[in-house]
C-alpha cells in the first residue's frame, strides 16, 4: 500500500525552483518513498538541530536530499525539505520548519 505523500509549503517551492531533470529525479525518489517510507536513513541530533523521528533521502546522485517523517497513524510520509547539503542548508531548513510546526 502506498503512503500518501504531503508537501510543506516551502518544500514544494524548493522543488518548483529546481531544473526540470532534476525535478524528475526528486519525484522519482519521492515515489519510491511512498512505496517504501522506511527507505531513507534516519536523521538525529546533529550541529544543534534536533532531527529526531525524520528521515533523508537522496537524489540526483546524492547532491539532492529530500527530509520527510512518516505518519504511520495516517498512511502518510510529509516531505519537509528539498536542497543541497552544502553548508547543512536543507537540515538547518527543515529544523527550522519542524520547530515553527511544534510551536
Amino acid at each position: 500500500m502506498a503512503y500518501k505523500i504531503i508537501f510543506h509549503p516551502e518544500a514544494a517551492k524548493e522543488i518548483s525552483a529546481l531544473d526540470h531533470s532534476v525535478k524528475l529525479l526528486v519525484f522519482k525518489q519521492i515515489k519510491k518513498i511512498s512505496q517504501m517510507p522506511g527507505l531513507g536513513a534516519q536523521l538525529g541530533k546533529k550541529m544543534g538541530m534536533d532531527l529526531s523521528g525524520f528521515r533523508k533521502a537522496y537524489a540526483d546522485k546524492k547532491r539532492i536530499r529530500i527530509v520527510y517523517k512518516i505518519v504511520e497513524e495516517l498512511i502518510l510520509v510529509q516531505i519537509i525539505a528539498v536542497g543541497k547539503r552544502e553548508g547543512m542548508q536543507v537540515y538547518q531548513k527543515a529544523a527550522k520548519r519542524t520547530q515553527l510546526e511544534a510551536e
